[in-house]
């Protein structure tokens, strides 16, 4: 019957993000079928079974970051045993920034079938609000708790034509944005989205310097999701973009594709002029 938790097949379902009236038909459902349910917090879990007023038959296993490796296998145990395998996280999807990868790929290597429930995304509900544009977008998880890091990560997508999307902890937001504000220039149009969906949701608009300043003048709460709007191409020659084709190149890209990727963050030079560039650099 449509709707019904497969035996044998591995579920990943996405939960809400903080309103339980957004949890899916679907998600009850499988709440309700499951046999076991890996759960990054099994506190949450019960709550959110409690919040949608859901009897739990499953047995219920702890599977986080810290101990995904080690209960990867009792899943494939389960799945083994024709039973009904739910994971759930938090909140959103598992796998996206939570835990889930692990098993997925130790399923498909398996044989086991895996089938996804959709639902709440803080990514796009915070790209959706956030005023900038969304039509080409990248996500790119929590970035690097230390400062060199950090700093690095932001310096290899300061020319990133895409509207760049962030998860971050409210006790790294200010240095967070900060950090941003000095790679990627004050003047970025940005939004800092909190408590998506709850009670208190709140959408900061502004430039990176405004919001920068917002977040060290502000106790920050909740969950942060932090989205930038793309790098504005850039005005250069096509000699002066050669060697970043090159770059690309010498790193594995395709030299076609490599030179089609720096046309795109670039005014007034095509793909096809640094393809011929780059070609003429080889041969020399």
């Amino acid at each position: 019957m449509a709707g019904m938790l497969a035996p044998g097949v591995l579920t990943l379902a996405a939960t809400p993000i903080g309103n339980p009236l957004d949890a899916s038909v679907r998600l009850v459902r499988a709440l309700e079928q499951a046999d076991l349910i890996a759960a990054e917090d099994t506190r949450r879990l019960a709550r959110l079974a409690a919040d949608l007023e859901v009897t739990l038959r499953a047995t219920v296993l702890s599977y986080h970051e810290h101990n995904e490796a080690e209960r990867t296998p009792r899943l494939l145990e389960a799945l083994a045993g024709g039973q009904r395998v739910l994971i759930v996280t938090d909140a959103g999807m598992p796998v996206v920034s939570d835990p889930g990868f692990r098993a997925v790929r130790a399923a498909a290597e398996a044989g086991y079938e895996t089938t996804v429930i959709p639902g709440p995304s803080a990514v796009l509900t915070a790209l959706a609000a956030s005023g900038i544009a969304p039509d080409r977008f990248s996500f790119e998880g929590f970035p690097p708790r230390r400062d060199s890091r950090r700093a690095a990560a932001f310096e290899l997508l300061a020319h990133e034509a895409r509207t760049l999307v962030f998860f971050e902890s409210p006790r790294r937001t200010a240095v967070t944005l900060a950090a941003m504000r000095e790679v990627f220039g004050p003047d970025r149009e940005a939004a800092v989205a909190r408590e998506l969906t709850k009670t208190h949701e709140e959408v900061l608009r502004g430039s990176l310097a405004e919001l920068a300043a917002w977040a060290e003048g502000t106790e920050v709460l909740g969950e942060i999701v932090i989205v930038v709007a793309g790098a504005a191409p850039r005005a250069a020659s096509a000699e002066d973009l050669l060697e970043e084709v090159l770059d690309r190149a010498q790193a594995g890209e395709r030299l076609k594709d490599a030179a089609k990727a720096v046309a795109r963050t670039s005014q007034g030079v095509t793909a096809r002029e640094l393809y011929d560039l780059a070609l003429a650099a080889r041969r020399e």
